[in-house]
C-alpha cells in the first residue's frame, strides 16, 4: 500500500522507496522522466503500466468500497449480529475504508503527476492515515485472534453481558493506539525539492532526512516487528493452542450428551477458521512490502533503477491494497450467514421500491393466511381431542 521516496540527493534513479506508510514518489511521478531514456520497449512497458495501474487501483476502489460499506450495514445495522467477533470485523472494514478513500486516490494520481501537489498538509495526513490504516488491520486481527483463543481453549467461561460494550472499548483503545504509533509520520515528514543524477529537479514528500542512512535502517525494522512480525508471532501462538484443544476435544467429547457442545464447538472452529483466513491475507499482501522496504533501507546508496524492479515494486503495492478490499469477500464465502444477509442488501438495493413493497404485501398476507390456517388446524384438532375423550365444550366468538 503505502510507499514513499527518500532517493539521496545525486544518487542512482530509482522506481520508489516503498514502506508501509508512504507513498511511492518515484513508480509515479519518474515514470515520464524514466520514458525519455528507457529502450522502446520498455517505454511501451512503461505507458501500459501508466494505464493499467490506475484502472486497477479503481477497481480496488470500487470493489473494497462495495464490500466494506456492505460489511459495516450489516454489521452496525441490525443489532441481531453484533457479536464481540463481528464488532471486530467491523472494526477492520472502517480501518480498510479510510485507507481506499484517502490513500488509494493519492497514490494513483502520483502515475499522472511528476511533482507532489498535496502539500505540507497532505505530506504529513496522508502517511498518518495510512500507518493508522495498517495498525488497525494488524492489531484488530490480533484482537480476533485472543477472542477465538478465549472461547475455544476456555469454553466454559461465562460471556458477560457487558461483552458488546468491551468490544467497542477495545476496538476504540486500538485505534487510538494506532494513530499514536502513527504520530512520528506526522512529525517527520515534510516536501522537499530534490535533484536526480540526470539533474532532474522534483518535490516529494519524504519520510526522514535524506542524508540520514540510520533513520531509514531503524524506521524499516521498527515497522517490520510492530507491524508483521510481532503481531503475526502473537497470533501463531493463540492459533498453535487452538489447534491442539480442537484435535483433543475431537477424541473427548461423548456421543450420546454432547450434540450441543459439538454444534457449539463447530461454530467456534467456523470462526477460528475465517479469522486464520483473515491473517494468511493480511501477511500475503504485507510481506512484499516489508521485504522490499527493508531490503531498500540497508541498501540505501544501492536502489536498482531497472524496469524488472519497479515491476516487483508496483505488484508488492497493489497487493498491500488489495488486503483492503478481499475481507468482506471472503467472509463471503466462507460464512452462510453473512452470504446471506450480503445478497440480500444487494437484492434490496436492485429491486425497485414499488416491486419491493409488493413483495412485502404479498409475503405479509402469506403469513397471515398462514397463521389462520395453523389456527383452524389446531381448533379442528381440540375439537377432535375432546370429542375423543368425552369432554364438550362452547367456544365464544
Amino acid at each position: 500500500m503505502p510507499l514513499s521516496s527518500t532517493e539521496p540527493v545525486g544518487g542512482a534513479s530509482s522506481w520508489g522507496n516503498q514502506t508501509p506508510e508512504g507513498n511511492d514518489s518515484d513508480a509515479g511521478s519518474r515514470l515520464v522522466i524514466a520514458v525519455e531514456w528507457l529502450p522502446s520497449s520498455e517505454t511501451r512497458a512503461l505507458f501500459i503500466i501508466r494505464c493499467v495501474i490506475p484502472s486497477l487501483y479503481l477497481l480496488i476502489m470500487a470493489v473494497g468500497l462495495l464490500g466494506n460499506v456492505t460489511l459495516l450495514k450489516i454489521f452496525v445495522g441490525q443489532s441481531a449480529v453484533r457479536s464481540v467477533p463481528n464488532l471486530f470485523i467491523s472494526s477492520l472494514a472502517a480501518g480498510d475504508l479510510l485507507l481506499l478513500l484517502t490513500c488509494v486516490p493519492v497514490d494513483a494520481s502520483r502515475f499522472f503527476l511528476e511533482d507532489w501537489l498535496f502539500g505540507e498538509v497532505g505530506c504529513k495526513l496522508i502517511p498518518t492515515i495510512q500507518l493508522t490504516s495498517v495498525g488497525v488491520s494488524v492489531f484488530t486481527l490480533t484482537a480476533l485472534s485472543a477472542d477465538r483463543y478465549k472461547a475455544i481453549v476456555n469454553p466454559m467461561d461465562i460471556q458477560a453481558s457487558s461483552a458488546v460494550m468491551w468490544t467497542c472499548i477495545k476496538a476504540i483503545a486500538i485505534w487510538i493506539i494506532s494513530i499514536l504509533l502513527a504520530v512520528p509520520e506526522a512529525v517527520f515528514s515534510e516536501v522537499a525539492h530534490i535533484n536526480d543524477a540526470d539533474n532532474v529537479s522534483f518535490t516529494e514528500c519524504i519520510r526522514y532526512p535524506l542524508k540520514d542512512d540510520l533513520h531509514p535502517k531503524i524506521h524499516s525494522v521498527m515497522i517490520f516487528l510492530v507491524y508483521l512480525l510481532i503481531p503475526l508471532t502473537i497470533i501463531s501462538i493463540y492459533y498453535y493452542h487452538i489447534a491442539r484443544t480442537l484435535i483433543k476435544s475431537a477424541h473427548n467429547l461423548p456421543g450420546e450428551n454432547s450434540v450441543q457442545s459439538k454444534r457449539q464447538m463447530e461454530t467456534r472452529k467456523r470462526l477460528a477458521k475465517i479469522v486464520l483466513v483473515f491473517v494468511g491475507l493480511f501477511a500475503i499482501c504485507w510481506l512484499p512490502t516489508h521485504v522490499l522496504y527493508l531490503y531498500r533501507s540497508f541498501n540505501y546508496n544501492k536502489i536498482d533503477p531497472s524496469l524488472g524492479h519497479m515491476i516487483i515494486t508496483l505488484v508488492a503495492r497493489v497487493l498491500s491494497f488489495c488486503n483492503s478490499c478481499v475481507n468482506p469477500f471472503a467472509l463471503y464465502f466462507l460464512s452462510k450467514s453473512f452470504r446471506r444477509h450480503f445478497n440480500s442488501q444487494l437484492c434490496c438495493r436492485t429491486m425497485p421500491r414499488q416491486q419491493r413493497s409488493t413483495s412485502y404485501l404479498h409475503s405479509s398476507s402469506a403469513i397471515r393466511m398462514t397463521s389462520v390456517e395453523s389456527n383452524a388446524r389446531n381448533t379442528v384438532s381440540l375439537v377432535q381431542m375432546c370429542h375423543e375423550k368425552g369432554l364438550y365444550f362452547y367456544s365464544a366468538v
